[in-house]
C-alpha cells in the first residue's frame, strides 16, 4: 500500500479515536449536565446533526479547494469544537457543550471522506483493499479511545471528563501534521467540467439504492445500540470503566476485520459480504435479547461492530461504482447526507428510547431494519444476476 493511503489511515485512526472517546463519554456528560434524563443523548444528536450538516458542503468544498485543504478545514473546526466543549464543561453549560459537539460533528463530517480519498490515490484493483486499510486505522482507536476516556475521567479533579476533550484537541492537531505530508490529487479540470448526469438519474440506479440502504442501516443500527449501551450498562449497575471496555471491544469489532475485509470482498463478492455483515447484526440482536450480563453486552457489541464493518465497507466499495469522475462530489454528498442524516435522527432518539422503552425493546425495534437490508441486498443481487445472464 502506498504512502498516501498509509497517512490517510493514520488520519482516520486519529479521527476514529476521537469518535470512540466521544461515544464513551458524551451521553454520560449530557446526563450529568441536564436535569431531564431524556435529553442525555442530545449532545450526541447535535454531534450527528453537525456531521449531517457538513456532508454536502464538505464534498462540494473539496471539489473547489481540493481534498487536502478540505481536510485541513475539517480538522480546524474539530479543534474549535474541542475548545468550546472544554469551556462548557468548566462552566457546566449543557447547551454550550451541545454546540461544541455540533462543531465536532462538522469536523467528523469532513473526515468521513478519508475513505473516498484513499480510493483516489490507488489503482482500481486496489480500491477495496485501500478502503479496508484506511478503515483499519480504527484498531488504534479501539485501544486508545476507551483508555483515554477512563484515564481522563478524574484526571482534572472536579472537572470530570475535561481531559477527554483536551485529548481530542491533541488528536486533531496531530492529524493536521499528518496531512501536511500527504499528497492528494487536485480535481482535474477535464473531470470537473465533463458532462454529468442529473442526480436523480444517478440515484435511481439499483446499485446506488442498495449501497445507500446498506450503509444507512448498518450505521443506524450500530449507532442506536452503541450510543445507548453506556446508559443501559450504568442503569444495570455496571461501572463506567466496564462500559468503556465494552465499547472498546465493539470498536475492535468495527475495525479489526478491515485487515481482511477487502480480501473477502475480492474473493467472494460484495453482496455475500453484505449478507454476512447482516447475519452478525442479527446475532448481536439475539444476544442482547437473551440477557443483560457484562458478557451479553460485550459479545453483542463485538458482533455489532463486525456486522457494521462488513456492511459499511462493502457498501462503500459498491458506491464507488455508481458515478463518473465528474459526478463524484454530488454523488458522495448525497450518500453522506442520507446516511448521516438518519444517524443524527437515531442519535437524538436513542436516549429517549432506552429510558422509556428499555434496552431490549430497542433491539426489537432495529430488527426489522436489518431484515429489510437483507431483503434489499437479495433482491438487487438477484436482479443483477438476471441482467448479467
Amino acid at each position: 500500500m502506498n504512502k498516501n493511503v498509509f497517512l490517510l489511515s493514520v488520519c482516520q485512526a486519529l479521527l476514529t479515536t476521537g469518535n470512540v472517546l466521544l461515544v464513551s463519554v458524551v451521553a454520560l456528560i449530557g446526563q450529568s449536565l441536564t436535569v431531564n434524563p431524556s435529553l442525555a443523548t442530545f449532545p450526541v444528536a447535535t454531534q450527528f446533526l453537525g456531521l449531517m450538516a457538513a456532508t454536502i458542503p464538505a464534498s462540494l468544498i473539496m471539489k473547489r479547494i481540493g481534498r487536502k485543504n478540505g481536510f485541513y478545514l475539517g480538522n480546524c473546526v474539530g479543534i474549535s469544537g474541542s475548545i468550546v466543549c472544554i469551556f462548557a464543561l468548566t462552566a457546566d453549560l449543557f447547551y454550550l457543550f451541545s454546540l461544541g459537539t455540533f462543531l465536532l460533528g462538522i469536523g467528523i463530517g469532513f473526515g468521513t471522506l478519508y475513505r473516498f480519498a484513499a480510493v483516489e490515490v490507488c489503482a482500481d484493483e486496489q480500491k477495496s483493499n485501500a478502503i479496508s486499510f484506511v478503515m483499519a486505522g480504527g484498531v488504534l482507536a479501539a485501544i486508545v479511545g476507551p483508555q483515554l476516556a477512563i484515564y481522563s475521567q478524574t484526571y482534572f479533579g472536579e472537572f470530570e471528563f475535561i481531559g477527554a476533550f483536551i485529548g481530542l484537541l491533541v488528536l486533531y492537531t496531530i492529524a493536521l501534521l499528518m496531512l501536511f505530508f500527504t499528497e492528494l490529487p487536485c480535481e482535474q479540470e477535464k473531470n470537473t467540467y465533463a458532462p454529468q448526469r442529473p442526480l436523480k438519474e444517478i440515484a435511481s440506479q439499483p446499485v446506488f439504492i442498495v449501497a445507500v440502504i446498506v450503509a444507512m442501516v448498518s450505521y443506524v443500527v450500530m449507532n442506536l445500540l452503541m450510543t445507548a449501551t453506556p446508559l443501559a450498562m450504568v442503569r444495570c449497575g455496571f461501572t463506567f470503566p466496564q462500559a468503556a471496555h465494552v465499547i472498546q471491544w465493539h470498536v475492535l469489532g468495527m475495525f479489526a476485520p478491515s485487515f481482511f475485509t477487502g480480501g473477502l470482498i475480492n474473493r467472494f463478492g460484495i453482496y455475500p459480504i453484505m449478507h454476512l455483515g447482516a447475519v452478525f447484526m442479527l446475532a448481536c440482536i439475539g444476544i442482547n435479547l437473551t440477557g443483560v450480563s457484562e458478557w451479553h453486552f460485550w459479545t453483542a457489541l463485538l458482533c455489532l461492530g463486525i456486522g457494521w464493518n462488513f456492511m459499511f465497507i462493502s457498501a462503500t466499495q459498491l458506491f464507488t461504482t455508481v458515478y463518473k469522475p465528474a459526478e463524484k462530489a454530488k454523488s458522495q454528498a448525497s450518500n453522506e447526507f442520507i446516511v448521516f442524516g438518519m444517524v443524527a435522527v437515531t442519535a437524538l432518539s436513542s436516549g429517549w428510547l432506552e429510558m422509556t422503552l428499555g434496552w431490549q425493546a430497542m433491539n426489537w425495534i432495529v430488527l426489522p431494519l436489518v431484515l429489510w437490508s437483507i431483503g434489499v441486498i437479495f433482491y438487487i443481487g438477484q436482479q443483477r444476476k438476471v441482467v448479467n445472464n
